[in-house]
């Protein structure tokens, strides 16, 4: 918690009650459906939530919004997200039946009402988004292709509807097809030596109708 703390002091003591309370239901619900390695779920706050978080500091979502997080696991990045913007709209979808069933219970157990899951694959999704969230789950143009006619056509934010990926390592060959993509390292949010090579990558993308 110390981290949340840290990086973002604006939060309200709801927001707070609600990111202190995430270790516990994870952990818990670790021991009956494995989604979070050992060495992850000690480390959850460093490793899985101020990481989901690095989207925040990039984009703001604002009242309103509709974002989707594909292939969400156990709830990241979608879940802290959800905690930070409590006035938008989070889909969660997960091929993997029990991944959504952890994050169903987290997600009562956290009160959140901004939060619906799917357990389908997201080319089988009909519903447009501001933004598309994720971490890591395919190359860039795999995850484009899966997400194709998923954005919504009106932007309400100054940036363009997109893609917001969490990524590391070296992606000059995985976006040299992508001219219009930025790369955001999240060692310039954050000083942990986890964050070194971690990095959001914006993707516009255009509404296709």
């Amino acid at each position: 918690m110390e981290l949340i703390r840290k990086y973002f002091p604006e939060l309200t003591e709801d927001q707070l009650s609600k990111f202190e309370k995430l270790e516990e239901l994870y952990k818990d619900w670790n021991l009956k459906i494995n989604v979070v390695s050992r060495k992850d779920i000690d480390e959850i706050y460093l490793r899985h939530v101020i990481h989901s978080l690095g989207i925040a500091k990039v984009q703001k979502f604002n009242p309103g919004s509709k974002i989707l997080d594909v292939g969400t696991g156990g709830g990241f990045p979608g879940i802290p997200l959800a905690i930070m913007f409590p006035e938008s709209t989070f889909h969660l979808v997960d091929s993997i039946g029990k991944k959504i069933k952890v994050v169903d219970e987290v997600s009562e157990g956290l009160g959140l009402e901004n939060v619906t899951s799917f357990n389908q694959r997201v080319e089988e999704l009909n519903d447009n988004y501001d933004f598309i969230v994720s971490r890591a789950v395919a190359i860039m143009p795999t995850f484009v292709r899966w997400v194709k006619g998923k954005i919504a056509k009106d932007s309400n934010h100054d940036r363009r509807n997109g893609i917001l990926y969490l990524k590391g390592g070296d992606l000059s060959e995985e976006l040299k097809d992508y001219r219009t993509a930025e790369i955001f390292e999240l060692s310039e949010f954050y000083e942990e030596d986890f964050f070194d090579t971690k990095k959001v990558v914006y993707l516009p993308m255009k509404y296709k109708g």
